[in-house]
């Protein structure tokens, strides 16, 4: 059997207020997504002016990230490579830059995803988030 690290509310919360911080000093009103490896919600935080729309996919690009262990950008950028089958692939919707995975020891742990802004702001945001964790 493994051990392996979980994501635990002081760690979410963390996350959640250094990419706020991160979002509010560059003016960016967005929604902040975050999930654990299963792609279980567990932080939901949508910024004054964020677009509505927002809220849906920044789970979703969190979701995918957690999923397939990678930055959602990875999917963006097959299908805009050419191979548009990659859309039909089932129960995966957020892939568009800006999911981030949350990679401790090798193992992916959770995920964050951002919308509201560039898709490579959104990404910047969620970085900035996940560093807070020191990983």
């Amino acid at each position: 059997m493994k051990t392996r690290s979980v994501l635990e509310l002081a760690d979410v919360k963390a996350i959640a207020a250094a990419a706020e911080a991160e979002a509010l000093q560059n003016q960016w009103a967005v929604t902040i997504a975050i999930v654990d490896d299963g792609g279980h919600l567990l932080w939901l935080q949508r910024l004054d002016g964020a677009p509505a729309i927002s809220a849906q996919i920044a789970p979703a690009k969190a979701h995918t990230s957690a999923l397939g262990r990678r930055e959602s950008k990875v999917y963006e950028e097959v299908i805009n490579g050419g191979r548009t089958s990659f859309l039909s692939v089932p129960g995966v919707q957020g892939m568009l830059e800006g999911g981030v995975p949350i990679m401790k020891d090798g193992q992916c742990i959770g995920a964050v995803g951002v919308s509201g802004v560039k898709s490579n702001e959104d990404a910047q945001i969620a970085r900035a988030g996940i560093a807070a964790l020191g990983l």
